[in-house]
Protein backbone atom coordinates (compact mmCIF):
# COMPACT_ATOMS: atom_id res chain seq x y z
CA UNK A 1 0.00 0.00 0.00
CA UNK A 2 1.52 3.23 -1.15
CA UNK A 3 0.68 6.36 0.71
CA UNK A 4 0.51 9.49 -1.37
CA UNK A 5 2.35 12.47 -0.01
CA UNK A 6 -0.09 15.37 0.34
CA UNK A 7 2.48 17.79 -1.07
CA UNK A 8 2.65 15.88 -4.35
CA UNK A 9 -1.04 15.48 -5.03
CA UNK A 10 -2.37 16.33 -8.46
CA UNK A 11 -5.15 18.74 -7.74
CA UNK A 12 -6.03 21.56 -10.07
CA UNK A 13 -6.44 24.95 -8.54
CA UNK A 14 -9.79 26.38 -9.45
CA UNK A 15 -12.34 28.41 -7.68
CA UNK A 16 -14.04 31.69 -7.97
CA UNK A 17 -11.13 34.10 -7.74
CA UNK A 18 -10.88 37.56 -6.25
CA UNK A 19 -13.02 39.36 -8.82
CA UNK A 20 -15.80 36.79 -8.62
CA UNK A 21 -15.80 36.88 -4.84
CA UNK A 22 -15.84 40.68 -4.80
CA UNK A 23 -18.76 40.70 -7.23
CA UNK A 24 -20.69 38.22 -5.08
CA UNK A 25 -20.01 40.32 -1.96
CA UNK A 26 -21.22 43.48 -3.72
CA UNK A 27 -24.37 41.73 -5.01
CA UNK A 28 -25.12 40.35 -1.54
CA UNK A 29 -24.66 43.76 0.08
CA UNK A 30 -26.89 45.36 -2.56
CA UNK A 31 -29.66 42.77 -2.11
CA UNK A 32 -29.50 43.13 1.68
CA UNK A 33 -29.83 46.89 1.36
CA UNK A 34 -26.44 47.60 2.97
CA UNK A 35 -25.25 49.61 -0.03
CA UNK A 36 -27.31 51.85 -2.31
CA UNK A 37 -24.97 51.79 -5.29
CA UNK A 38 -26.26 51.51 -8.81
CA UNK A 39 -26.13 48.04 -10.34
CA UNK A 40 -23.37 49.27 -12.69
CA UNK A 41 -21.10 49.84 -9.68
CA UNK A 42 -22.13 46.57 -8.05
CA UNK A 43 -21.28 44.61 -11.18
CA UNK A 44 -18.24 46.72 -12.09
CA UNK A 45 -15.59 44.17 -11.01
CA UNK A 46 -17.05 41.58 -13.37
CA UNK A 47 -17.65 44.12 -16.13
CA UNK A 48 -14.11 45.47 -15.93
CA UNK A 49 -12.69 41.94 -16.10
CA UNK A 50 -14.91 41.18 -19.08
CA UNK A 51 -13.68 44.39 -20.73
CA UNK A 52 -10.06 43.34 -20.28
CA UNK A 53 -10.73 39.91 -21.74
CA UNK A 54 -12.58 41.40 -24.72
CA UNK A 55 -9.76 43.90 -25.31
CA UNK A 56 -7.18 41.10 -25.32
CA UNK A 57 -9.30 39.02 -27.70
CA UNK A 58 -9.75 42.02 -30.02
CA UNK A 59 -5.99 42.66 -29.94
CA UNK A 60 -5.17 39.05 -30.81
CA UNK A 61 -7.77 38.99 -33.60
CA UNK A 62 -6.36 42.26 -34.92
CA UNK A 63 -2.83 40.85 -34.95
CA UNK A 64 -4.05 37.75 -36.75
CA UNK A 65 -5.91 39.86 -39.34
CA UNK A 66 -2.86 42.07 -39.86
CA UNK A 67 -0.65 39.02 -40.34
CA UNK A 68 -3.15 37.49 -42.78
CA UNK A 69 -3.27 40.75 -44.73
CA UNK A 70 0.53 41.00 -44.90
CA UNK A 71 0.78 37.40 -46.02
CA UNK A 72 -1.82 37.99 -48.74
CA UNK A 73 -0.06 41.14 -49.94
CA UNK A 74 3.30 39.36 -50.18
CA UNK A 75 1.72 36.50 -52.07
CA UNK A 76 2.88 33.73 -49.74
Amino acid sequence: MDKQDSSSSNSASGGIGFVGLLTIVFITLKLLGKITWSWWWVLSPALISLGFVLAIVAFVVGLYALDAHRTKVRGW
